[in-house]
């Protein structure tokens, strides 16, 4: 999630996948900021070309799923989880006319292993390796060359990468894990993502 990645749809450019703006539009009207932000959408969208099963946690109101699904091919399907009742259920309407293809559902972020492997997941909406509590495991969660999104840090100023201080070990959990070949990749001066490609 991004502090005013909804706001930054709406007062862009206006170049939005229709899908993508009405997302953000409900997401305005349930005055949830934290969408996405339209650069990580737009990596999203075109991620999702390459992908046959997508996964996603932490839909929020379904503004970076809108940028996956506007970006995924013909027999493709994407899942995406949300701790949230009322997101969960607001996200869900929006791809009411998708529902072969897409699926949005109130769980923890945990549940998305029910669905996998993935060919790409992205996980957000914290815990997942970012902070405290069990990490996702990435042999069981992708397909061998399956991609892991993992998104909403600051550019790294240094090696090792520090946070308040510290290591940031959330950072270096992905970035040296023995499964995954990682690379951060920035996309704004205060924005980055780190793209992750399983091995082994």
């Amino acid at each position: 999630m991004s502090v005013d990645g909804t706001r930054a749809h709406l007062s862009g450019p206006g170049d939005l996948p229709p899908l993508v703006e009405l997302a953000a539009r409900t997401a305005t009207l349930l005055d949830f900021p934290y969408s996405c932000r339209p650069e990580q959408g737009r990596l999203l969208h075109a991620l999702a070309a390459g992908a046959e099963r997508i996964g996603e946690t932490g839909t929020g109101c379904g503004v970076g799923l809108a940028w996956l699904v506007s970006g995924m091919r013909d027999g493709a399907t994407a899942v995406s989880v949300e701790r949230d009742a009322a997101r969960a259920e607001a996200a869900a309407g929006l791809f009411t006319g998708l529902s072969r293809w897409v699926t949005v559902r109130h769980a923890d972020w945990t549940a998305i292993a029910d669905d996998g492997p993935f060919d790409l997941l992205v996980l957000d909406g914290g815990g997942q390796g970012k902070g405290d509590g069990p990490a996702a495991d990435p042999v069981a969660l992708l397909r061998p060359g399956g991609v892991l999104v993992i998104d909403d840090f600051t550019p790294a100023r240094g090696a090792p990468p520090v946070h308040a201080g510290a290591p940031d070990t959330a950072r270096l959990h992905w970035l040296d894990h023995p499964a995954l070949r990682t690379v951060e990749v920035p996309l704004a001066p205060d924005l980055a993502v780190l793209l992750c490609t399983r091995v082994v």
